[in-house]
């Protein structure tokens, strides 16, 4: 694949190894890698009270008879205003567990998709003396890149993020902390040898 200078201009080639960039396209593995987590960002904290945890009296309201009125119970029915809840939420884990290999491969497949689709630029090298928008706006420009983008650098680069953080459609991530969730949600992927051979290494074995 061609690597580009932060002028656009193509620089070298580089091989991409194919136990990563040369995967078929596996839907139910991606999407349940999705899921998954979705699933496990969820906090589960919700929770209600029965009318056993609602605090009130037990004594019954009225009469059973006689009255011309419905048979009431005590305050706490959740028939009532400021009484229980009925089958509400309580507290829970939503985690799903998922195999590593599995996990390792949707994102082997979404790699590999972003490299078949052309939705993937290399550059030699990203960094900047300080964190400023316009240099972050001109690589992008310059790279021909007018979508949403995902950057994958070897490292934490902070003049990197920082440049970034006004962009609403520009992320940047050390290669290392790269996800399924972040690889579908950006169209194109921006990505340094240095963390392109990092991906090599981490998820090549």
């Amino acid at each position: 694949m061609p690597v580009y200078s932060l002028n656009g201009e193509v620089a070298e080639q580089i091989e991409l190894s194919q136990a990563i960039f040369a995967l078929p396209f596996n839907e139910a593995v991606v999407h349940q890698a999705m899921v998954r987590q979705l699933a496990n960002g969820r906090q589960g904290t919700a929770s209600t009270k029965t009318r056993g945890e609602v605090s009130g009296s037990t004594r019954k309201l009225y009469a059973q008879k006689h009255t011309g009125r419905a048979r009431r119970g005590d305050i706490k029915s959740p028939l009532l205003r400021g009484g229980g809840v009925v089958f509400g939420p309580k507290p829970r884990t939503y985690r799903q567990a998922m195999p590593k290999k599995m996990r390792r491969l949707a994102l082997k497949c979404l790699l590999s998709a972003k490299v078949r689709e052309g939705n993937i630029r290399l550059v030699q090298e990203l960094d900047f003396k300080g964190p400023k928008t316009k240099d972050m706006i001109n690589v992008l420009s310059s790279l021909g890149i007018d979508s949403s983008t995902l950057i994958l650098t070897a490292q934490s680069t902070p003049n990197v993020v920082k440049s970034a953080a006004n962009l609403p459609e520009v992320k940047v991530l050390p290669a290392a902390l790269i996800n399924v969730l972040d690889l579908l949600s950006y169209k194109m992927l921006v990505a340094t040898v240095p963390a392109i051979r990092n991906i090599e290494q981490i998820w090549g074995k």
